[in-house]
C-alpha cells in the first residue's frame, strides 16, 4: 500500500476542487527548492531509452503527459517534471482572467473511476501565465500550451482571443493546442463549424512566423463523419496533430450519485470511445497525422492500448487524481515491460501496431 493510497481517503473527504487546490499548493511548495525537487525526481522519475519519442521537433523523455486542466496557470510544471511525466499541457489559457462557472464545479465519481467538471475556462489569463513562465523558467521537458477564448466572446471576438494568447505564449511552447471542444463553456456559436475552424486556422497560419507546432483538441461525442470532416480541415491547413479526446457529455452506464451533474465526463467511462476515435483518425490518415491520446489513461495497459491504436503520446488527468504521484513511474515501467513482451524496441515502433 502506497502513502498516497493511505492519504487518498482523507483527501477525498474534501470537496474535489478544494483537494485539487491543496494538492497544487503542495506541489508548488515541493518545486520551490532544488533539494525538494531533487527528492521528488529521485523517488518518482523513471528513464529508459525505449520510452523516448521524437515529435514536433523535440524529444519527449517518455510518452506520458499531464492533460490540460490540471495545471491551468503553469503553477507546477517543474513539480510535474520531477514526478516523472514526459511533458505537460498547461491551460486552457484565455486572454484575460475569468472566474469560470460557480462552485461546486468538479465532482468525483468514485464508483466509475471518473470525474465530471464544469470549470468553464477559469484561469488567471495570459499575462499572469507569461509572467510565471518567465519567473519560474520553462521546465526541462516539453511544454504544451492549450489556448481558448473568453466565455463572453462572440464568434469574431473568439478569433482575436486565440490570436492574442498564441502571440503571447507560443514563444514558451513546444506545441500549441487550440481548444474548440470544451463542453463547459457557453454555446454562443458553433465552435466546431468548418467556417469557424477555417477562420481560426487561417489566422494562426498568418501569425505563426516561428512555425510552432499547432494541434487541435477534439471531443468524443461528435458522429464519426463530423470528426473526419474536421480531420480533413486539419490536413488542409497542414496542422501538426490532433489531441483526442476532450471530455464527454454522455452518462451511459454510470453508477455514481454524481452522474447527474452537468459538465464534461473524464476517466474510465470515456476510455473506449477515446481509443476508438484515435484508431479511426489513425486509419483515416494512414498514421501520418500525430495524435495525442487522452481519456481513461490510468495504467500502462490503458496507455499502451492508445499507443497501439495510433497515439504517439498520451495524457491523463483523472488517472493522476485517483492513482497519485507515482502514476507516471508506474505507467512508464509497465510500458517498457509491454514493449519487451511484444518485441518492440521503442514506443515509436509500437505506435499504430493494431491498425490494419
Amino acid at each position: 500500500m502506497t502513502l498516497y493510497s493511505r492519504a487518498r481517503p482523507l483527501a477525498f473527504k474534501l470537496p474535489a476542487e478544494t483537494a485539487h487546490d491543496l494538492g497544487k499548493r503542495t506541489l508548488r511548495a515541493a518545486q520551490s527548492t532544488w533539494p525538494t525537487r531533487k527528492a521528488l525526481a529521485t523517488a518518482y522519475q523513471y528513464t529508459h531509452p525505449a520510452l523516448e519519442v521524437d515529435l514536433f521537433g523535440t524529444t519527449f523523455p517518455n510518452p506520458v503527459g499531464v492533460a490540460a486542466g490540471f495545471d491551468k496557470n503553469a503553477d507546477v510544471t517543474h513539480a510535474l517534471e520531477a514526478l516523472g511525466f514526459g511533458f505537460v499541457e498547461i491551460g486552457t489559457v484565455t486572454p484575460y482572467p475569468q472566474s469560470g462557472n460557480d462552485r461546486p464545479r468538479l465532482f468525483r465519481l468514485r464508483e466509475d473511476e471518473a470525474m465530471i467538471n464544469r470549470m468553464g475556462f477559469n484561469g488567471q489569463g495570459m499575462e499572469r501565465v507569461k509572467s510565471r513562465l518567465e519567473t519560474d523558467g520553462t521546465p526541462g521537458f516539453p511544454l504544451g500550451v492549450n489556448i481558448g477564448k473568453m466565455n463572453s466572446s462572440s464568434e469574431s471576438e473568439a478569433i482575436e482571443d486565440y490570436r492574442r494568447v498564441f502571440d503571447r505564449l507560443s514563444p514558451f511552447a513546444d506545441y500549441v493546442v487550440v481548444n474548440v471542444s470544451c463542453p463547459n463553456t457557453p454555446e454562443e456559436f458553433d465552435e466546431g463549424s468548418p467556417e469557424h475552424l477555417r477562420a481560426i486556422f487561417e489566422m494562426l497560419e498568418a501569425e505563426n512566423d516561428a512555425e510552432k507546432p499547432i494541434l487541435v483538441k477534439i471531443g468524443p461525442d461528435s458522429p464519426d463523419d463530423s470528426i473526419l470532416d474536421l480531420v480533413d480541415i486539419v490536413q488542409e491547413f497542414g496542422l501538426d496533430g490532433i489531441v483526442a479526446t476532450n471530455t464527454s457529455t454522455t452518462r451511459e452506464g454510470l453508477e455514481s450519485p454524481n452522474r447527474e451533474e452537468w459538465g464534461g465526463l473524464s476517466g474510465k467511462p470515456v476510455e473506449d470511445r477515446s481509443t476508438a476515435v484515435i484508431r479511426m483518425i489513425a486509419e483515416y490518415t494512414d498514421g501520418d497525422l500525430p495524435i495525442i491520446g487522452v481519456g481513461g489513461v490510468d495504467s500502462a495497459g490503458a496507455a499502451y492500448e492508445k499507443i497501439r491504436a495510433g497515439a504517439s503520446l498520451v495524457e491523463l488527468y483523472t488517472g493522476f487524481v485517483y492513482e497519485g504521484p507515482s502514476t507516471a513511474k508506474q505507467i512508464n515501467q509497465g510500458l517498457v515491460a509491454l514493449l519487451e513482451r511484444d518485441g518492440f524496441s521503442s514506443i515509436e515502433d509500437a505506435v499504430g501496431a493494431d491498425l490494419e
